[in-house]
């Protein structure tokens, strides 16, 4: 019995090899030179031939499921791998900071990316046995299945037949969403469905920062917004995010500041438009989360002729 459990396994790893195998080769063959291909609005592949240093983004919603190479994702305090073998999950929107720690020109890192709609996760929901809420988690990565793998590969399939896409993408972007509900991950995709859930409360709140991260913030008002006590608030915000939201509005107002210095603005100009009342306090936060000052960062980041916009699609 111990012999066919362990052939039945090597036969399932090597069908999930396969799979995985195919799809980058189409992945790669049709993503080119410009390293990233869009099925649809809501998935894209991305592909880089060689490691990168920790880059800042914001990741939004979504599914990140590697077909090749590996990366690291620091949150908070926080840093979790996701290779061939896991896929990560965000469910709430999360600044990040993102490293490809596997990838060459011969064996370039691929990921495929799925934003998550509540909107179909809802509908699909009573269709999915009862499951706990599971902890208020913004973020976790789970083992592959095949039954994962297979609606990806049909849907990247696709990118030979794209006359077949208006009809079948949505089929299988909702297939794969139901297998995230039927997975590990299930209850904390439940809980971003539900309005009434403390994820999506703590979303409120999130949603709130980022429209305000320049303004002065304090956790009673947003505890308000999220309909939750102070003590309540800050426990479920943390769990989310694996950060306070005072540090979770530090990240987004360097980021954004990282972006404008890039665009066109000096140092000073940048730390004031984001929220700063010092440009020295601005500086010296600014050097601890990127390594360097903002300017000489700046400076860097124009001569490479980064897109900090499109950050977030380097999944």
């Amino acid at each position: 019995m111990a012999r066919l459990a362990e052939a039945y396994t090597r036969r399932h790893l090597s069908v999930m090899q396969h799979l995985l195998t195919e799809m980058s080769e189409l992945a790669r063959r049709h993503a080119g030179d410009a390293g990233l291909v869009r099925i649809t609005p809501n998935v894209s592949i991305m592909i880089a031939g060689s490691v990168t240093k920790p880059t800042p983004t914001v990741y939004e919603p979504m599914l990140c499921l590697v077909l090749q190479g590996a990366k690291h994702v620091m949150i908070g305090d926080q840093v979790l791998r996701y290779d061939p073998a896991s896929f990560f999950i965000a469910s709430v929107e999360l600044p990040v900071s993102g490293q490809i720690v596997e990838a060459s020109a011969d064996r370039p890192y691929i990921c495929a990316s799925l934003r998550l709609d509540r909107e179909e996760l809802a509908a699909l929901i009573p269709s999915v046995p009862e499951q706990p809420d599971g902890q208020t988690a913004g973020f976790g990565v789970s083992p592959v299945t095949h039954k994962m793998l297979d609606p990806w590969a049909r849907l990247l399939a696709l990118l030979d037949a794209p006359e077949d896409v208006p009809v079948l993408a949505p089929m299988l972007q909702r297939e794969i969403l139901y297998r995230l509900l039927q997975g590990p991950q299930g209850g904390v995709l439940r809980q971003i469905a539900r309005a009434d859930s403390r994820l999506s409360q703590v979303r409120q709140a999130l949603l709130w920062i980022r429209a305000h991260f320049d303004e002065a913030i304090r956790v009673e008002a947003l505890a308000e917004i999220a309909g939750m006590s102070p003590a309540s608030f800050h426990r479920h915000f943390k769990a989310a995010t694996a950060m306070s939201p005072l540090q979770y509005q530090k990240m987004l107002r360097l980021q954004e500041a990282r972006r404008l210095m890039v665009v066109s603005a000096s140092t000073t100009q940048a730390a004031y438009r984001v929220g700063y009342e010092s440009a020295s306090q601005f500086s010296r936060e600014y050097a601890r989360m990127f390594g360097v000052s903002p300017s000489r960062d700046a400076e860097r980041l124009r001569g490479e002729r980064i897109d900090l916009r499109e950050a977030s699609s380097a999944a």
